[in-house]
């Protein structure tokens, strides 16, 4: 089978190789799926540049996450049919940027029917962490004002389209005309374009003083700093990731005086420390799927010989929504 395969640490589109490689068999408890779709993460270019908190042994296949089809059970897995349509995420250092992919059965979830394979793909990860970072860490609530950075990427239009299906306000940060736009059209109230204005006067302003609820933050740096000085009496500031690539330092003293609340959220740790959450929240997600309150924007379908530069792309900021590639 085709995969690809990071041999040596560095920038995406130089470090991925297009390889063939002998077909994967499944071991106990694992499943062989068919790749149907791979959807395109951040820390996919992160481990690629050894960056990662998770560092595969070399060479390995990048892609954590995939919409498949089981082809083969290994010993021992039971309550999964071959034929199966299924999203998990990917067992490293076999990733899901390859034609097969063996993956835990314990970790596998039925595929909404509601979305296609691009679609499901991208619903489980950024969606899960959405979900968990809005509802089970920050407690989101109906009328609230969420605030959400990046509001035209992956993670950031998940948050857009879970903040409205709570019924909360969604004022949404991204940086250039095409992005403010995308923000819109995924339902955000309120978009700043942080290129040409100050977020911080923005939320200000439509929330009469008080500040944002809920600070969603999946890039770190001037955002989050930015971010304490619009955060409401007993907001919460949700961190999911550090695009900006720098990682803030909080001013503990700040965040007592001002009252507000400073959040961490690894979605990876809950397949371990509470997978019967992981299991919750997908059946949340499904049925927000099948009424139609949740879509995946997906801005590019790639196949799989494109996947080095899609991640590139990601890497650089020069995408939005989701890119997948998918395997015809």
């Amino acid at each position: 089978m085709k995969a690809w395969r990071v041999h040596e640490n560095g920038e995406p589109r130089e470090a991925m190789r297009l390889d063939e490689v002998p077909d994967p068999q499944p071991g106990p408890g694992e499943v062989l799926v068919r790749v149907r779709a791979a959807n395109i993460n951040f820390p996919d270019a992160l481990l690629c540049r050894g960056q990662y908190q998770i560092r595969p042994p070399l060479p390995f296949t990048p892609g954590v996450e995939l919409c498949g089809e089981i082809l083969a059970l290994g010993e021992g897995v039971t309550g999964l049919d071959v034929g199966a349509r299924v999203i998990s995420p990917a067992s490293l250092p076999h990733g899901a940027f390859a034609e097969l992919a063996v993956i835990s059965a314990a970790t596998v979830l039925p595929a909404p029917d509601a979305l296609d394979d691009a679609e499901a793909a991208a619903l489980h990860i950024g969606y899960q962490t959405g979900l968990f970072g809005l509802h089970r860490r920050a407690a989101l609530q109906p009328g609230e004002t969420l605030l959400v950075h990046a509001a035209a990427g992956g993670v950031g239009s998940a948050a857009i389209q879970l903040g409205k299906a709570a019924g909360a306000t969604v004022i949404g940060v991204t940086g250039g005309p095409d992005k403010a736009k995308v923000a819109r059209d995924l339902g955000a109230d309120i978009v700043v374009d942080r290129y040409s204005e100050d977020f911080v006067a923005v939320v200000k302003e439509a929330t009469n003083g008080r500040g944002a609820n809920v600070v969603y933050d999946p890039v770190g740096g001037d955002a989050y700093t930015k971010s304490t000085k619009c955060i409401a009496f007993e907001g919460r500031i949700v961190i999911v990731g550090f695009t900006s690539g720098t990682v803030p330092t909080p001013g503990l003293n700040h965040a007592l005086v001002k009252n507000y609340s400073i959040l961490g959220l690894h979605w990876g740790l809950y397949n371990t420390k509470d997978p019967q959450a992981v299991l919750q929240a997908h059946e949340t997600l499904t049925r927000l799927a099948t009424e139609g309150s949740v879509k995946p924007y997906i801005s590019e379908r790639v196949p799989l010989a494109g996947a080095a530069e899609a991640v590139q792309r990601v890497a650089d900021g020069k995408t939005t929504g989701r890119v997948v590639v998918v395997n015809d």
